[in-house]
């Protein structure tokens, strides 16, 4: 058995009026798991149901130095019912930040990211790659069309992986791209109509895909600044016959969300919702501290997006937090009715190597409107 400590997160349940007063739950949500072998963060995290369980997986991303020498191709697997990782092989091709990664079929996709060289330099990649984890090997598939990193993603009903925006080699780029596994082909979507921007929060709902914030080019010293802008597309069938044509997406502004703007929060997609957790207020380089020079901190909470919510606008929650609050995610693992978030960087910019997972029924439940 899992040797797991239970941690009490305390949420407003429903804000429901008793009198003069609310009535407030505190709910036991989020558990710890066994710690990573070594911190990580901006790394790519996928969860996987499989016959014996659910098997949960960090791939790349930067070590505690939070150097340039520290961005590893390090790959990681936890089998839930064991209670320890263990390193499995690494990523093929360089280490990388700011990838994604996304399940198909049972198989990972790990997508994109960017390399970083001595002299600073970085460099978007178009890599895509494939692990099995039932056969615990590697293969590659078709490159990125516009190679991207820090871009948001998400899962277009079961077979197809959608980048939304992001930046690539020497700006942001509106790109949307569109993978489909079982062709290994790439196609086009309709770009968003708002600024490109990378270290953007969004997933897949159904056939919307929802993403908030990120960073934009801006004129001005610093020369990146979050754009607090909320965004809603929904994905129109097409493109696959005729690499040339685009699948259309309907994109309109969405709600804005509670609490302060984000940048590299952890998306997740549970119970039809969109999941934002954690995450910074305050853009920064892969070593924590901000664009403008002041050090980055975590932001202390859980967001959720109902997109059939107020008459179809969409619906804004506040869901319980993780009890240490962590920035410089990619995404969160689903798989089993849990969600699992696992590394990134907590209060001092210091790199973590602890994992949390919540059910997400409970998560759901214990949310306050």
């Amino acid at each position: 058995m899992i040797n797991r400590t239970l941690v009490l997160a305390g949420a407003l349940y429903a804000c429901i009026a008793c009198g003069n007063e609310d009535r407030l739950a505190t709910t036991e949500v989020w558990l710890e798991g066994p710690t990573l072998p070594q911190p990580v963060s901006n790394n790519a995290v996928a969860a996987v149901g499989t016959a014996d369980g659910v098997s949960v997986f960090s791939f790349l991303g930067i070590d505690s130095t939070k150097v340039w020498s520290g961005v590893t191709n390090v790959a990681y697997r936890w089998d839930t019912g064991t209670d320890e990782w263990r390193e499995i092989d690494p990523v093929p091709g360089p280490g990388r930040l700011a990838s994604t990664a996304q399940v198909v079929d049972g198989r990972i996709y790990v997508i994109g990211g960017y390399t970083v060289a001595e002299d600073g330099s970085e460099k978007s990649l178009p890599d895509v790659a494939i692990y099995d984890p039932a056969s615990d090997t590697w293969s590659r598939g078709a490159d990125i069309p516009v190679p991207t990193d820090d871009a948001a993603a998400g899962l277009w009903g079961s077979d197809r992986i959608v980048l939304v925006s992001g930046w690539h080699d020497t700006g942001n780029v509106p790109n949307v791209q569109i993978y489909h596994p079982a062709a290994d082909r790439w196609t086009q979507g309709t770009d968003i109509p708002g600024v490109p921007v990378f270290g953007h929060t969004g997933t897949m709902v159904g056939d919307a895909f929802v993403y908030v914030d990120g960073t934009a080019v801006v004129p001005a010293r610093p020369r990146f600044a979050i754009d607090t802008a909320s965004w809603r597309g929904r994905f129109s069938q097409g493109g696959l016959e005729n690499s040339e044509r685009r699948s259309s997406v309907d994109w309109v502004s969405a709600p804005p969300h509670p609490g302060p703007p984000l940048y590299r929060a952890a998306a997740a997609t549970v119970d039809g919702l969109a999941l934002f957790i954690g995450g910074s207020d305050n853009p920064y380089n892969y070593d924590g501290v901000g664009y403008d020079g002041e050090p980055s901190s975590p932001v202390d909470q859980v967001l959720a997006f109902d997109p059939t919510g107020a008459d179809g606008a969409g619906l804004w929650r506040s869901l319980a937090a993780p009890p240490v609050a962590t920035m410089d995610h990619r995404n969160a693992g689903v798989a089993g009715g849990r969600v699992y978030l696992v590394g990134g960087m907590v209060a001092g910019q210091v790199v973590s190597n602890q994992v949390w997972w919540a059910e997400t029924r409970s998560l759901v439940a214990a949310s306050m409107r």
